[in-house]
């Protein structure tokens, strides 16, 4: 399921970073700010608009580990694996949060597009471990019951993320 390109959208993007070819980081990023992705018919749009070709920004996407080619839900969960959320039973938590969402370590966004669930090395905050983040939000001291109620309050719009 590909979106089509919103050009409007897009042009408002260039426009801000006045037409740079150098600025191609940083409209990547505003371009996925609005889809949560990278969808592919970006590639050839500012391909043609920046004059620099498809490759080049194709490995910039490529490169930087923030960029995604594939959609995202709506919440993305950050589940840590650091030592500290290790030893304290964070790989608990991402089985919880896979087994409540149907997820798998190969299947990351639920069909919905409403949740992503990602492991990360480290979140920066070993004192709240085990730690989450939704949407760049932390969760510190989490339990799978805690998972539970983490994702019933976000399907509520009890929970702010």
């Amino acid at each position: 399921m590909e979106s089509v390109c919103d050009v409007i959208q897009l042009d408002k993007i260039l426009e801000k970073y006045q037409y740079d070819p150098g600025s191609i980081i940083a409209i990547l990023q505003d371009t996925q700010e609005v889809y949560h992705y990278l969808p592919r018919c970006v590639f050839p749009y500012y391909s043609s608009k920046l004059g620099i070709s498809e490759a080049q920004i194709f490995s910039i996407a490529t490169f930087y580990e923030n960029f995604s080619l594939e959609p995202k839900g709506k919440y993305v969960i950050k589940v840590c694996d650091g030592t500290a959320c290790h030893v304290r039973k964070s790989t608990a938590i991402l089985e919880q949060l896979r087994s409540e969402l149907g997820l798998s370590p190969s299947k990351k966004t639920t069909d919905d597009l409403l949740f992503t669930v990602e492991t990360v090395s480290c979140l920066g905050a070993c004192g709240l471990a085990p730690t989450l983040t939704v949407n760049d939000k932390v969760m510190g001291m989490m339990s799978p019951d805690k998972v539970k109620e983490l994702l019933t309050g976000l399907k509520e719009g009890t929970i702010d993320a």
